[in-house]
């Protein structure tokens, strides 16, 4: 493999500069903002897990712009790896913080979701004009997966859960739409990609914030 191999996979990259996508790269401060605003929302509360999701959000965000600047393969990782890493922690503090799970069986599960991934992904590459996203669509179809098992048992947590992934299901599409678009936007729309998932990034912590906080009450 080229780590220094150049990708460009995106409408607003004219040329391998490193500012060739100025508005995709800049837009990355949503990451960091909502970070931010979650951090706030989460120190001295007593939650580990919540804290990790957050220094995680803060590192999609920086792996991101690192993609969208230098627009090659090591960056690439760079920008997928954090985004697994969330998916996996979020998936263990459902398990084992919502559906009581023990640690092992919530990790054992939370780990199910890379056969799950590999199993459905191309089922959604059938899907016309999902393209590239459809490696991005296992994880709404999970999300709804979760809130429909959870409906009766929380349906505070469950009802937020279905919002995030109507928020996800959005920013996919944004994200889909990135190509076929480029003659009409010349910008494209990933950008909006990058502000839609930033919010329902942080807005998924807060559900699981909130969920903690109810389920610590007497």
């Amino acid at each position: 493999m080229d780590w220094f191999q150049e990708i460009d996979g995106y409408c607003e990259r004219l040329s391998p500069a490193y500012w060739a996508e100025p508005i995709n790269a800049v837009t990355n401060a949503a990451f960091l903002v909502a970070a931010f605003i979650m951090w706030r929302r989460v120190r001295g509360q007593r939650m580990p897990l919540a804290m990790v999701l957050v220094i995680i959000l803060a590192g999609i965000g920086l792996g991101s712009y690192l993609f969208h600047t230098h627009a090659q393969v090591w960056a690439a990782m760079a920008d997928v790896a954090p985004i697994l890493l969330y998916i996996l922690v979020y998936i263990f503090a459902i398990n084992r913080d919502v559906w009581l799970m023990r640690p092992t069986y919530a990790l054992i599960v939370a780990a199910l979701f890379v056969p799950y991934a590999v199993a459905t992904i191309p089922l959604f590459q059938f899907i016309p004009g999902l393209g590239g996203s459809s490696a991005y669509a296992p994880v709404p179809l999970l999300i709804l997966i979760y809130a429909f098992l959870l409906r009766k048992r929380v349906p505070d947590t469950a009802r937020g859960l279905a919002i995030g992934a109507g928020i996800l299901i959005a920013s996919i599409t944004f994200r889909a739409l990135d190509e076929p678009l480029c003659a009409l936007l010349p910008l494209g729309t990933h950008f909006m990609w990058h502000i839609l998932n930033a919010t329902m990034l942080g807005w998924m912590i807060e559900v699981y914030r909130r969920h903690m906080v109810r389920a610590s009450q007497p």
